[in-house]
C-alpha cells in the first residue's frame, strides 16, 4: 500500500480562531492533493488513511463556518466515512467537490477590494518600433535577399504571395495571443489567454509512466490570490536524461518568481497552464526579455516548413521599414478624425503593446483601405458624370411625373403614359417615385448613372421599360442586358406583350440566338430599326452596333464586372446608365461596389400579393411536402423543387436534381408531369421546359438555382428548397420570391439536415421575416459578401484587413473623406501621396489581372 506524507496533527473539535481556520484548511487541502496524485487509492499516512483524517476534518470545523457551510461539511464528513467503498470514479468525483468547494470557500473569506493586477516591466526594443532598416534594405528589395532569408525560406514566403520586404509590412496577423492580459491567479478564466506572475512553490520533473520519451515539468506556483498549477511537456529522448531533469528542476527553484504566459485551460482542480511560455524573473519587477511573454503576439497565416516563430522574426525584420514613406493622409484630417501615423499603425499592427494601441492602428489601416476603394468610385464618378450625355426627354407638354397616363395636357399622349394605361394595374408609389428620379437624370445633359433596389416582385421590370420607351420617343435606341438566357427569355415575354402594342421594335440576342437571325437583327439595329434589344453577354461582341444608343439597362447588375457594363457603354456616344439588382445589398456592400452609382430603391410591393408562408422541415417530413404538393396542383396550382446540384457526386452527399425529378416522376406523381431545368439545358430546351410550367402542361418544376431570378409564373404556389442549408439566406430569399407572385396563399418550404442546430437557426431567420434588406443584412454577418451576392466574381473589393461587416463606421467616415478631397482636388494634384497610392493600387490590379 503505497504511504504518503500526510499531516500528522490532528485539529481538536470546535478549533477557533483565524490561525486554525487556516491550518484546518491547509491540512485539508494538503491531503486531498497527495490523494488526487496517488490515484485516489485512499493513502496510508503515518498514523491513520486519508479517509479517516478527511473525515475527522470535516468533523472538526472552524467556528468561522456559517450554519450552511456547516451542513456541507457534515454532508463531506459522511461521505468520506464511507469513502473505502466507493469507486476509483466515485472518489475522484467527491475529492473533486471538496477541493472546489475549499477553494471558493477560500476566496469568500478574502477580503472583497479587489487585488490589482501584476506589473510587468517589458524590455524597450520588444515594445517599441524598431529602428530604421539598416544597409540596404528596401521597401522594393527581394526577400531572398533580405539578411538571414535564404533561398528555401524565400520560396516558402513567395508560396504565401510575399516576394518584396514592403509585401511583409501588409502581411498582417490574422489573429493574436494576448499575453498582455494580466491578471493574478484568482482572476484566471479558462479558455482565455493570459499572463501571471507567481512565486514556485516547488518543481518537480520527470518521466511519463506511460511513455518513458516524454518528460514532464510540473510548476506549483503562488501569488497573494491563490495557487495554480503549470505543465510543460517535452516530447523525445534528449529530454528524458536525469540530468537534464535535475537540471530543470535546478532551473525553478522554490521561491524563484516567474512570469507565465498562456491559454488557460479548466481541469478537475480548477484553471492550470498547460504547455506555457514561462521566464524566470530576478525579482517581481526584473525586466522580461521574452519576446512574447506580457505581450500581444501576432498569428499569422503559414505554409509547410515556416514556422511561426520563424515568420514573426522575418516580420520584425522589417518593420523598419514602416517610415520609409511618407504619410499620405494630411496631418489635418489624420488630427480632425483622430487617425494614427501610417508608420506607426504599421508597426502596431504586428507589434501592438496592448489592445488599444492594436485597435487604433487596425482603424488608421483599414481606414486607408476604405478610403483609396472611396477615392477611385469618387473619380470614376467624376469621370462619368463631365461626360456630355443626350437629354431624353418627352415631347413638351408630355406628362412628366410618369404616375398616370390619364392627365395628359396635350390630346398626344407619350410612350410612357400610352405604355402605362396598357398596365392592369398602378404604379406602387415606389415605382412612380423612382421613375420620376429617372426622367429627371433623363432630361440632364450629364449620363445618368443609378442603381435600382428592389425586392422580388416589387415592378423593377416595368420602371426599366419606361425608361426604355422614353429613350426611344426621344429617338434613340435602348438595351437591356440580362445575366442568364432564362431571365433574358423572360423580359423579352414581358416586353413582347407591351411594345407592339405601342409599335415599339424589339428583339432577344443571345449566345443561341441563330447565325441568320443574328445577322437580320444586327442589321436592324445599326440603321435604327430595332429600338429595343435584350440580351445576354453576347451584347458585348464586337459586332453589335446601335445607331444611337441612348440607355443602357443592366439587370442584376452584380453579376457583370465594370469592364463588362463600360464595354455596353462604349457602343453608344456616352448613353445613360440604369442597373437593377432584386437581390438587396446592405449599405455598406452597396458603397463599397457601387460608390460611383446614385441609389433608389422600390421598397414596396404590388397590393394585393400574398404573403409567403416559410416553414423549416426535417428531410423525414418530406411526406408532408409531397402531400401539399398534390393539393396545391389539385387546385390548379404549380410547385418548384429547388436542389443544389444538377447531378449527384462522390464527394457531397447531396440529392440532385436529375435523381429527384427522376423519384418524383416515377414514384411519387407518376400522374403529374414533371420537368427538369438546369444550367447545362440548351436555351431552347430550357425555354420548352419553362413554357410548359408556365402553360400548366407541367405541374411540378425540379430545378437548380437557374429559377433564381426572374422566372415569372402567377401560378406557382409551393416553393421547396432541399438542402436548405447549403444556400445562403439572400439567396433563400430570391428562391423564395418565385412563388406568391399570384392571387393564392404560397409557401416555402426549407428541408435540411436536423443534425446542424446553426444552420437550423439561421434558416429560422427567413422564417421570421420577408424584409429582403434585413435579411441581407443579416447574411451579410453570417457569410460574408460573396454570400448576399451569390457569387465570387462580384467585383468585390480587394481588402486585406478591413471587413464590411464589422467595419461600416470606417467605411461612411472613409467616403465622406474622399467626397470632400474629390470636390476640392479632383485629379488630387496637392495630395500627390494619395495619387500614388491610387496609382500603385491600380497596377497591382492589372498585375493581378494578368496573373488570372
Amino acid at each position: 500500500m503505497p504511504t504518503g506524507d500526510l499531516p500528522a496533527g490532528r485539529l481538536p473539535a470546535g478549533a477557533t480562531g483565524e490561525l486554525n481556520a487556516e491550518r484546518w484548511l491547509r491540512d485539508l487541502q494538503q491531503a486531498l492533493r497527495l490523494e488526487v496524485e496517488r490515484g485516489c487509492v485512499d493513502l496510508m499516512g503515518r498514523q491513520q488513511r486519508f479517509s479517516a483524517f478527511a473525515a475527522e476534518c470535516w468533523q472538526a470545523v472552524p467556528l468561522s463556518l456559517r450554519t450552511e457551510e456547516r451542513s456541507q461539511a457534515r454532508s463531506f464528513a459522511e461521505a468520506f466515512a464511507t469513502y473505502g467503498q466507493l469507486s476509483v470514479a466515485r472518489r475522484q468525483s467527491l475529492v473533486r467537490r471538496c477541493r472546489q468547494w475549499l477553494h471558493d470557500w477560500q476566496r469568500s473569506r478574502q477580503p472583497s477590494s479587489p487585488v490589482a493586477p501584476p506589473r510587468l516591466r517589458l524590455s524597450p526594443d520588444s515594445c517599441q518600433a524598431p529602428r530604421r532598416g539598416s544597409g540596404r534594405l528596401q521597401l522594393d528589395t527581394p526577400l531572398a535577399e533580405m539578411p538571414g532569408v535564404g533561398p528555401k525560406t524565400a520560396a516558402r514566403l513567395a508560396a504565401l504571395g510575399l516576394l518584396l520586404a514592403r509585401d511583409l509590412l501588409h502581411y498582417y496577423p490574422r489573429d493574436y495571443l494576448d499575453y498582455a492580459h494580466l491578471v493574478r491567479i484568482s482572476a484566471l478564466e479558462p479558455g482565455r489567454t493570459a499572463t501571471i506572475v507567481a512565486s514556485v512553490r516547488r518543481c518537480h520533473a520527470f518521466n511519463s509512466p506511460r511513455n518513458p520519451n516524454l518528460s514532464i515539468l510540473e510548476l506549483h506556483l503562488q501569488d497573494c490570490t491563490g495557487r495554480l498549477r503549470v505543465s510543460r511537456f517535452f516530447a523525445g529522448k534528449r529530454f528524458a536524461s536525469p540530468g537534464w531533469l535535475k537540471g530543470q528542476q535546478r532551473l525553478y527553484p522554490p521561491g524563484a518568481d516567474v512570469a507565465v504566459s498562456g491559454l488557460v485551460k479548466d481541469s478537475p482542480y480548477g484553471p492550470c497552464f498547460q504547455d506555457p511560455l514561462i521566464e524566470v524573473l530576478e525579482d517581481p519587477r526584473a525586466l522580461v526579455r521574452s519576446e512574447q511573454i506580457g505581450r500581444m503576439v501576432p498569428v499569422y497565416g503559414l505554409t509547410e516548413g515556416l514556422g511561426a516563430d520563424r515568420l514573426r522574426q522575418i516580420v520584425a525584420g522589417v518593420l523598419g521599414l514602416a517610415s520609409a514613406q511618407p504619410d499620405p493622409l494630411p496631418l489635418a484630417i489624420r488630427q480632425h478624425h483622430a487617425l494614427m501615423e501610417r508608420s506607426g499603425a504599421l508597426v502596431a499592427i504586428h507589434r501592438p503593446t496592448d489592445a488599444a494601441q492594436l485597435q487604433a492602428a487596425r482603424r488608421r489601416l483599414v481606414f486607408d483601405e476604405f478610403l483609396l476603394l472611396q477615392l477611385a468610385l469618387c473619380r470614376r464618378r467624376q469621370e462619368f458624370r463631365s461626360r456630355i450625355a443626350p437629354v431624353l426627354q418627352s415631347p413638351a407638354g408630355g406628362t412628366t411625373d410618369g404616375t398616370t397616363g390619364t392627365a395628359s395636357p396635350t390630346p398626344t399622349p407619350t410612350l410612357v403614359e400610352r405604355f402605362l394605361d396598357l398596365l392592369p394595374f398602378p404604379l406602387t408609389g415606389a415605382q412612380q417615385r423612382v421613375l420620376s428620379e429617372i426622367r429627371r437624370d433623363l432630361a440632364r445633359p450629364q449620363p445618368m448613372a443609378r442603381l435600382v433596389q428592389g425586392d422580388v416582385g416589387s415592378g423593377k421590370t416595368v420602371v426599366a421599360l419606361a425608361a426604355l420607351l422614353i429613350a426611344v420617343e426621344a429617338g434613340c435606341q435602348g438595351v437591356l442586358m440580362a445575366p442568364t438566357e432564362v431571365l433574358a427569355e423572360q423580359h423579352v415575354a414581358k416586353i413582347g406583350a407591351w411594345l407592339p402594342q405601342l409599335h415599339v421594335s424589339s428583339a432577344l440576342l443571345t449566345g443561341s440566338t441563330p447565325a441568320a437571325r443574328r445577322r437580320e437583327l444586327l442589321q436592324d439595329l445599326i440603321n435604327g430599326q430595332l429600338q429595343v434589344l435584350v440580351g445576354t453577354h453576347a451584347l458585348l461582341e464586337d459586332p453589335v452596333q446601335f445607331q444611337r444608343l441612348g440607355l443602357v439597362v443592366v439587370d442584376e447588375q452584380h453579376r457583370f464586372g465594370v469592364r463588362q457594363r463600360n464595354r455596353l457603354l462604349a457602343k453608344g456616344l456616352q448613353p445613360h446608365l440604369l442597373t437593377m439588382t432584386a437581390t438587396p445589398i446592405p449599405r455598406t456592400l452597396a458603397l463599397s461596389l457601387h460608390g460611383d452609382l446614385d441609389v433608389s430603391q422600390i421598397d414596396e410591393l404590388p397590393p394585393g400579393r400574398q404573403p409567403i408562408r416559410t416553414r423549416c422541415l426535417r428531410a423525414s417530413q418530406r411526406h408532408e411536402v409531397h402531400a401539399l404538393i398534390r393539393e396545391q396542383v389539385a387546385a390548379g396550382q404549380r410547385a418548384y423543387v429547388v436542389l443544389p446540384l444538377v447531378e449527384e457526386s462522390e464527394k457531397i452527399d447531396l440529392l440532385s436534381a436529375v435523381a429527384v425529378h427522376r423519384q418524383l416522376q416515377e414514384e411519387v406523381f407518376p400522374d403529374l408531369q414533371v420537368g427538369l431545368l438546369h444550367g447545362r439545358l440548351g436555351s431552347d430546351d430550357k425555354q420548352r421546359v419553362l413554357t410548359a410550367f408556365a402553360n400548366g402542361d407541367c405541374q411540378v418544376l425540379v430545378s437548380t438555382t437557374v429559377v433564381e431570378v426572374g422566372v415569372d409564373v402567377p401560378e406557382a404556389s409551393v416553393m421547396v428548397i432541399e438542402h436548405a442549408e447549403r444556400f445562403g439566406l439572400a439567396q433563400l430569399h430570391q428562391l423564395r420570391g418565385r412563388v406568391g407572385r399570384g392571387s393564392a396563399a404560397s409557401q416555402c418550404l426549407l428541408i435540411h439536415d436536423g443534425n446542424n442546430a446553426l444552420a437550423r437557426q439561421r434558416l429560422e431567420v427567413l422564417v421570421g421575416s420577408s424584409d429582403g434588406f434585413a435579411i441581407a443584412e443579416m447574411d451579410l454577418q453570417l457569410r460574408g459578401p460573396g454570400a448576399v451576392l451569390g457569387t465570387r466574381q462580384s467585383g468585390l473589393p480587394d481588402l486585406a484587413l478591413a471587413s464590411l461587416t464589422d467595419d461600416g463606421s470606417v467605411l461612411e467616415l472613409a467616403r465622406d473623406v474622399a467626397q470632400a478631397l474629390i470636390a476640392a482636388d479632383p485629379n488630387l494634384e496637392h495630395h500627390r501621396g494619395l495619387a500614388e497610392a491610387l496609382a500603385e493600387q491600380r497596377q497591382r490590379q492589372l498585375e493581378a489581372a494578368r496573373l488570372n
